[in-house]
């Protein structure tokens, strides 16, 4: 855990396969903890009787299981010796289970090693657009209270409200001859502010008449895609309330509209594609971002399934729940854009 430097160690092997982990100067301590009643002075000062103790950690966040790590080897295994599998007088008759600890493997850094950018020019993908605070904080909560009233549907790992028309996860796309009834209008300010963004007054039909609204609980993500093209016109807006995340953007020179991993029929997140070249910008809470062009039609955006995220060396805690609003005009025909490529119509 955190600070000990020991992890658990790997379940004991059967008898005459493989050796149990080396003894150590760190014991992992099971039956033991806060949990239970017993602080990490009380643990330390029981387990001082053996030797000197650097330092009581918890192994995990159940609060039952500790790394007691000592100065010495000897003073692990003569504690090893004397309370495996023993009441402890110390620790208020407690019957501890004991094995060494083993070195944790150092963490790669959340992310990895891909910088996040806090802006769209930082960013440089072509026809992606981020305004910070589109909302304010009064908004944001008026907008949360209004969905918080209606009634939610549950996905796998996340809860989702559509307006206008149903997005069907199954085709992904939807069906254009099933209206759901005009946008609420608890949103309706939201719709007028967005006619600022560029080229978004050119548009000579209703700007958006989809509404997707999704709950992301914390360290829930979304896994690589492009929206269809079939199924949505060119801009699409996404405002976060409630929580921040890294939202990462993909290209896949010899990809499609389906992320490699997905064309098999898995949706199973694809990291390490050789040839992918991967850009990721934070967004903050009440900020709108806008996909279009070549960022919405050729690449995917991918959110990591992070409970913490790294931005410039800053470790921003994901909130409890992220909600998403994410406005869309669904298109009556086929597309005709100029990345055949990433396009289902073409494709076909």
């Amino acid at each position: 855990m955190a600070g000990s430097g020991y992890t658990r160690p790997p379940p004991p092997p059967p008898l005459g396969e493989g050796a149990a982990p080396a003894p150590s100067a760190a014991l992992y301590v099971a039956n033991c903890g806060p949990a239970v009643g017993l602080t990490h002075d009380d643990i330390r000062a029981a387990f001082a009787a053996f030797g000197e103790v650097a330092g009581v950690h918890g192994a995990d966040g159940s609060g039952v299981r500790v790394i007691v790590r000592f100065r010495e080897p000897a003073a692990a295994e003569a504690a090893m010796s004397a309370l495996h599998g023993r009441p402890c007088a110390g620790l208020a008759g407690r019957v501890l289970h004991i094995r060494y600890s083993v070195p944790a493997k150092p963490k790669a850094p959340v992310g990895g090693s891909l910088p996040v950018a806090t802006s769209a020019s930082e960013l440089g993908v072509p026809g992606i657009y981020l305004v910070p605070d589109f909302v304010t904080a009064a908004e944001e909560q008026e907008l949360l209270a209004a969905v918080d009233n209606r009634p939610w549907k549950s996905l796998a790992k996340r809860r989702v409200q559509h307006y206008g028309f149903e997005f069907l996860y199954e085709t992904r796309n939807v069906d254009s001859k099933q209206f759901l009834g005009e946008l609420p209008p608890f949103v309706s300010k939201i719709i007028d502010k967005i006619m600022s963004f560029s080229g978004a007054n050119k548009c000579t039909s209703k700007l958006v008449d989809q509404l997707t609204v999704n709950e992301y609980p914390c360290g829930v993500g979304l896994s690589p895609h492009i929206d269809t093209h079939s199924a949505f016109e060119e801009m699409i807006f996404s405002l976060s309330l409630a929580g921040p995340c890294i939202m990462e953007f993909r290209k896949y020179p010899k990809g499609s509209w389906r992320a490699p991993s997905m064309v098999s029929g898995t949706d199973k997140d694809s990291i390490e594609e050789p040839q992918c070249i991967r850009k990721a910008v934070f967004l903050p809470p009440r900020s709108m971002l806008l996909m279009s062009g070549e960022g919405r039609y050729a690449w995917h955006h991918y959110i990591p399934h992070h409970k913490i995220d790294d931005v410039g060396g800053q470790v921003i805690k994901r909130n409890t729940r992220r909600v998403s609003f994410t406005f869309r005009k669904v298109r009556m025909g086929l597309c005709d854009c100029e990345y055949g490529q990433f396009c289902d119509s073409q494709s076909k």
